[in-house]
């Protein structure tokens, strides 16, 4: 018989607290996986593709709202937010920001099991009605710069065309996937003739990648880690 439970992920700091929920959910038939923060959590998905994110607010660095608001944007995801911080605004911000549950500490593990098997019902359904959708991470195949054609081809050979100035972005990023490069550094890479470093040329760079990805469908595997700088966490296919 087909296993029909979602993927999960837990982003938890607590080592105690994720290693307990690991535990559980796998004795309960879960595929789930865990990360310490929101860094580790992005550079693992690309391989372990997930269907359901459980996130702590409290994690050190990017903290748990960027995790909700990015993966909202990135859409089909079932967001599970599990905190100490049960507060009414705290509660408001995570719904608006996109999660689908909102649970306080201590958690009731049997609720939690519930309350995963509808949000994961529930997303089964969207993806039966919505078959061309590709989520980052999911999808056959990797991604691959054609730098000379000036386009980055997508998991599924979907293509987004590129400006001289996209291409030698993604040439640094793809060429050392999951490095975090810093905003500077990147812009020295780029502009090493400017007399002042103006990391806002690289702000709009990358805008521009990411509108022109969304036109076509596609969810560009590019973080923004905080504090730290930029990262590509798609697999990477050498140009053939």
């Amino acid at each position: 018989m087909e296993n029909t439970a979602p993927r999960l992920a837990i982003v938890e700091d607590n080592d105690d607290l994720r290693e307990e929920l690991l535990f559980f959910l796998r004795h309960n038939g879960y595929a789930v996986w865990g990360a310490d923060s929101a860094e580790a959590f992005w550079r693992q998905l690309h391989r372990n593709p997930v269907d359901i994110v459980l996130v702590d607010l409290g994690l050190p660095g990017e903290d748990g709202f960027s995790v909700v608001e990015y993966l909202h944007q990135l859409t089909g995801y079932g967001i599970v937010i599990i905190t100490a911080k049960g507060g009414e605004p705290e509660r408001l911000r995570g719904l608006n920001l996109g999660a689908d549950l909102f649970l306080v500490k201590p958690l009731n593990f049997a609720e939690l099991h519930r309350s995963l098997d509808t949000l994961g019902h529930r997303l089964r359904q969207a993806a039966e009605a919505d078959p061309g959708r590709v989520r980052h991470g999911d999808g056959p195949g990797a991604w691959c710069l054609d730098a000379a054609g000036g386009r980055l081809r997508a998991p599924g050979d979907r293509q987004v065309p590129l400006s001289q100035q996209e291409t030698e972005l993604l040439k640094i990023l793809l060429r050392a996937a999951h490095q975090v490069f810093s905003k500077e550094a990147l812009h020295d890479l780029l502009f090493a003739h400017a007399p002042h470093p103006d990391t806002h040329r690289i702000d709009v760079i990358l805008s521009r990648l990411r509108r022109k990805a969304r036109e076509q469908g596609i969810d560009l595997p590019i973080r923004s880690i905080f504090g730290k700088g930029v990262v590509f966490t798609g697999q990477v296919q050498e140009p053939g």
